[in-house]
């Protein structure tokens, strides 16, 4: 049996390929090995969905945020490897997951913009270039936290309209102390900035909600499409939820970039488990 896992910092996906063919899922919270140890992460693995399969799960395909450096890689094995002791681990980065879910065996360029975001040229059959990933505090231009960031700052700069303000105020009772202290003292901030984007898209109709989705994607653009050689002659292809929600404003800031837009998927999990079918 096969185990495949699709972890961003806010959920992971899992699927199994059983022997007879059937696929089996679950979707559990996200891991992130830059903001979390391998004993962390394998205590909330221990979910009766993977515990009731650790005698069975032969092979296993593990790809994740925060996953590039080998280091990062190696913890994140280590939790699989607590509870699977078994099993063939590999484990990935989430840039390998978007590339062979949307691209396959094709060339092109795969984004993600979820909760953060990141992007890499690939040739079909490995990815040949990235742009840095500087993270929530310091990049993931055109991810949920980016425009979740920029939302809280015109709420507490009282640089927003004041409709949306006072929705804002009755739906999240929201107060700058409160947004400090969620950002400063409490745990996963880069979750907590991005959980705004589902209002924000809510009120897209706003030219002020709209236009954060927008810039945010061009600035997204600016800082790592736009820097793949030949990137206008390269299908483009997403996944994550901000992408998936907000495609017509993606697929708006993409024309007016002068970008081609193949896929728009919320999760690569399926793209996954046909990829890793056709291998068996």
């Amino acid at each position: 049996m096969i185990l495949i896992a699709d972890s961003g910092s806010s959920k992971t996906d899992w699927r199994v390929i059983h022997r007879d063919g059937q696929i089996s899922q679950y979707r559990g919270v996200g891991f992130n090995p830059y903001y979390m140890t391998a004993e962390e992460m394998s205590i909330q693995m221990r979910h009766d969905f993977l515990v009731n399969l650790q005698e069975e799960i032969e092979v296993i395909f593990y790809y994740g945020a925060g996953c590039a450096a080998p280091e990062r890689k190696q913890e994140v094995a280590e939790a699989l490897r607590s509870i699977f002791s078994r099993a063939e681990i590999h484990v990935d980065h989430d840039l390998a997951a978007a590339a062979h879910a949307t691209c396959g065996h094709s060339p092109g360029i795969a984004c993600i913009l979820g909760t953060g975001s990141n992007s890499c040229d690939y040739d079909g059959e490995r990815i040949t270039a990235t742009r840095p990933a500087a993270g929530y505090i310091l990049g993931d231009e055109g991810g949920g936290c980016y425009i979740g960031r920029k939302f809280l700052q015109d709420f507490i700069h009282e640089e927003m309209p004041s409709k949306i303000r006072e929705a804002a105020i009755e739906r999240f009772h929201l107060t700058q102390h409160i947004i400090q202290d969620h950002v400063y003292r409490q745990p996963y901030p880069s979750r907590y900035m991005a959980s705004f984007c589902r209002f924000i898209s809510e009120n897209k109709s706003d030219p002020y909600c709209y236009g954060l989705f927008y810039n945010s994607f061009k600035d997204f653009f600016a800082k790592h499409v736009c820097k793949y050689t030949h990137y206008r002659e390269k299908p483009v292809s997403f996944v994550g939820s901000i992408a998936y929600y907000n495609s017509d404003i993606l697929r708006k800031a993409a024309l007016d970039t002068g970008i081609q837009v193949n896929l728009i998927i919320e999760s690569p999990i399926a793209g996954l488990t046909l990829y890793h079918q056709q291998k068996l």
